[in-house]
């Protein structure tokens, strides 16, 4: 198979590393932005707007740019060596795909346009305290009143929850807390009465938000997709993040492999660069596969996340979540071992690098978690 990017993806790969060139070029950059009032520049997400990156998954008949999985590789891995703090996953990758898999054409018609635009944002609110990784446990109720709903609940750690001016939330409109039937999804603005948005800074310094919903009344216009089949829409929205997630995941590695490089050529000790001492350079290598097997995973996320079979296509996007977070882990830790004290400073950007491995390895699923799915669906090969 031809892995090789096309021109057009070449050229987009370009544009996006050069805006983040341009925006990231510092420690000290990312830090005056990330005091921002939302976390992140608006005028940096206007920028975004401007490219045509708000607009990277749907179709030209939308408004969009009519991009695919591998075009989402390309700015996801820009976006990850750059550290990026605007809410490109939260807006386009979670709530584009919601978007695309549960809107019917009038909501489109109605949504996208803002988001390509850049003034309206979405946020995936799907996350209860007691829910962990599994999609179907909700205990969010949604009751039938009048011509519409009334939402009771709560939803935590909504990545950035508190820049969105629309939610997707997920709610049971029938059945018990674990039951896979009975979830529907609906469009929630964050102004509504009843909803109550409280904003904080996360570990690797973007933004989530804990989100209280009481006694939130939504129209018939509001529910995405059919009266409990919210399920389906949300496990194909959780597929796409894990193939973003792995892309970004190869940025960020990359950049804190070449800083651990750049590191070792230039720290001396006994006289000579530590990239003299051939364990080091072991243990480099050692970075560096770990890189390259995640690469090759997030290319095999790209082509799989739109696969045809579900049990193939799940089975797939858990094995690649399972490697992405052993070469988050393993490229982490040496990074911050070959650096020494200084890499585990606020200080420094490798200690930045490191966090946001931590938290991708975290995002829809661990490492125990993807493994159990794989063992359960019968493995990768039949």
């Amino acid at each position: 198979m031809d892995f090789d990017l096309t021109s057009e993806q070449s050229q987009l790969k370009d544009s996006v590393e050069r805006l983040m060139a341009a925006r990231y070029g510092s420690l000290e950059a990312r830090q005056g932005l990330a005091k921002e009032p939302l976390g992140f520049s608006e005028k940096g997400w206007g920028q975004f707007a401007e490219l045509g990156l708000l607009g990277l998954p749907f179709s030209e008949d939308e408004g969009g740019f009519g991009g695919g999985p591998v075009e989402t590789l390309v700015v996801m891995e820009a976006l990850g060596k750059g550290l990026a703090l605007e809410p490109y996953l939260a807006t386009v990758v979670l709530g584009g795909a919601a978007l695309r898999y549960g809107a019917t054409p009038a909501q489109k018609e109605r949504i996208i346009p803002g988001i390509v635009e850049g003034s309206l944002r979405l946020a995936l609110a799907f996350t209860e305290k007691q829910s962990r990784y599994d999609l179907n446990d909700v205990a969010t109720t949604a009751r039938k009143a009048g011509g519409g709903y009334v939402l009771e609940g709560a939803k935590s750690v909504v990545l950035n929850g508190d820049s969105a001016q629309h939610l997707v939330v997920s709610a049971r409109t029938a059945g018990a807390r674990r039951d896979r039937d009975g979830i529907s999804l609906f469009l929630v603005a964050t102004d509504a009465p009843g909803v109550t948005v409280r904003g904080y800074p996360t570990q690797d310094g973007g933004r989530a938000a804990e989100i209280a919903l009481s006694g939130v009344a939504v129209g018939e216009d509001r529910l995405l997709g059919g009266v409990g089949q919210g399920l389906p829409v949300l496990e194909r929205v959780a597929e796409h993040a894990i193939a973003a997630l792995a892309a970004e995941a190869v940025g960020v590695m990359e950049a804190l492999h070449g800083l651990t490089v750049d590191y070792l050529k230039t720290r001396q000790q006994f006289g000579a660069p530590i990239c003299q001492f051939q364990v080091l350079q072991h243990r480099a290598v050692d970075m560096l596969i770990a890189l390259e097997q995640a690469r090759s995973m997030a290319a095999y996320a790209a082509m799989m996340v739109e696969h045809e079979d579900a049990t193939e296509r799940a089975a797939a996007l858990s094995a690649v979540k399972v490697q992405v977070n052993r070469s988050c882990r393993l490229v982490g830790q040496e990074a911050v071992q070959l650096h020494g004290g200084i890499g585990m400073t606020m200080e420094y950007l490798g200690a930045h690098y490191f966090k946001r491995l931590t938290m991708i390895e975290s995002l829809f699923g661990d490492t125990p978690h993807h493994l159990r799915r794989v063992a359960e669906g019968g493995g990768l090969a039949a």
